[in-house]
């Protein structure tokens, strides 16, 4: 058996009302990080995402080519910014579009492929919606393909983590677009917005946002030594602030990989499933990615209370040499106010309560301090 760690971090610089996260490792399927990963946000450019998906999967299957030409229709012409500026019956191709939704996330040219690909928007939309439920995206619901606002477009960063996946593992041969620094079309110079490209090593893609009721969102994809992670982020209060809390946050990602090191500890996740996720085509089981516990483990091991995130990890860490070879868990980083002062509970979770007094009692053999305690409910992945 081997121990699964599961860690969840948190940061208080951002507006909690709107602000969610997530970080997943693609490969074993583990959630490094998560705050409010359900909530309920509005996907702003990042709907532009979806878009693209349908637009991959035509080119796919051959229903368009890079270099089909698309037409400007006057409603695409009439698109709020952000915008190339097309007149009604200019002539685009399929690969400066998909360069335009890209760079500079450009409304009227996501309208110009949503009507090639749906007939209408408002079609294209229903396709859209149809496609994120057999990716998983279960509470994801689009209603235009650009993201501009609409009460009932909304989604989750868990299902824009979902979608992010697909795209970089269904469509290989062109989620290299998403790394696109920059785009020149008829004679102007759009810059890509998302600006961790450059800023943060290892990124190769994917995609930013920004509507007023949303906040400034990003998803990223990157590459850490030999570890593909993906995450996406909702509610900055600013490009710059977002960005900056985006970095941090992925630095305390690889700081934790690094002192973990779940090469070495040979996590033993379910291969079949993932490789089935891998080359599944558009149907994801939601619980093979981001599986949850099952109800009835409702006992913990905590191991300690912190005021700091780092001490709490340390004890974790030192518990889970004991376990490693015994325990098949997942290590909760519990965050709460208490007194008026945050704390940090380091807990093992996803036991019966037979199985959490046998743990907490090992541990006690090698003078390590536990306590056993019932969870209000399940522990799910991504919980805070």
């Amino acid at each position: 058996m081997s121990l699964l760690f599961f860690l969840v971090l948190q940061s208080v610089t951002v507006n909690a009302a709107r602000y969610a996260s997530i970080i997943v490792d693609e490969e074993t399927q583990t959630v490094l990080h998560a705050y409010n990963p359900d909530l309920l946000v509005f996907p702003a450019s990042l709907t532009k995402m979806m878009t693209l998906y349908l637009v991959f999967e035509n080119l796919k299957s051959g229903k368009l080519k890079r270099n089909t030409i698309l037409n400007v229709s006057h409603r695409a012409s009439r698109q709020p910014r952000s915008k190339l500026g097309l007149k009604q019956n200019s002539k685009i191709t399929v690969e400066q579009s998909i360069k335009a939704l890209i760079t500079k996330s450009a409304n009227d040219i996501a309208t110009v492929l949503a009507e090639r690909v749906g007939g209408t928007e408002e079609n294209f939309a229903r396709i859209m919606t149809s496609r994120a439920r057999q990716l998983s995206m279960s509470r994801t619901q689009f209603k235009n393909a650009s993201g501009l606002p609409n009460k009932k477009q909304v989604s989750t960063a868990r299902d824009m983590a979902f979608l992010s996946i697909a795209l970089r593992q269904h469509f290989p041969n062109y989620f290299n677009f998403f790394k696109t620094n920059q785009f020149y079309f008829q004679g102007s110079r759009h810059k890509n917005h998302n600006k961790l490209l450059r800023r943060l090593r290892g990124t190769d893609g994917i995609k930013t946002g920004y509507i007023r009721d949303s906040g400034y969102n990003i998803a990223v994809s990157l590459k850490y030594k030999q570890r593909r992670l993906i995450g996406t982020f909702f509610g900055g209060k600013s490009a710059k602030r977002r960005d900056r809390h985006v970095i941090n946050t992925f630095k305390r990602v690889f700081k934790m990989l690094d002192q973990m090191d779940i090469t070495n500890q040979k996590y033993h996740y379910n291969k079949a499933a993932a490789s089935t996720f891998r080359t599944s085509g558009s149907k994801i089981n939601n619980a093979q990615i981001f599986g949850r516990d099952k109800k009835n483990r409702l006992w913990s091991v905590q191991v300690g209370a912190f005021y700091r995130f780092q001490a709490a990890r340390r004890a974790a860490l030192r518990a889970s040499k004991v376990l490693r070879h015994t325990l098949k868990a997942r290590i909760y980083i519990k965050e709460n106010i208490s007194r008026g002062k945050r704390m940090f509970r380091a807990r093992f979770t996803g036991m019966e309560k037979f199985k959490a007094k046998n743990v907490c009692k090992r541990l006690t053999q090698r003078r390590i301090r536990c306590l056993v305690v019932q969870e209000k409910r399940p522990i799910a992945q991504g919980d805070r």
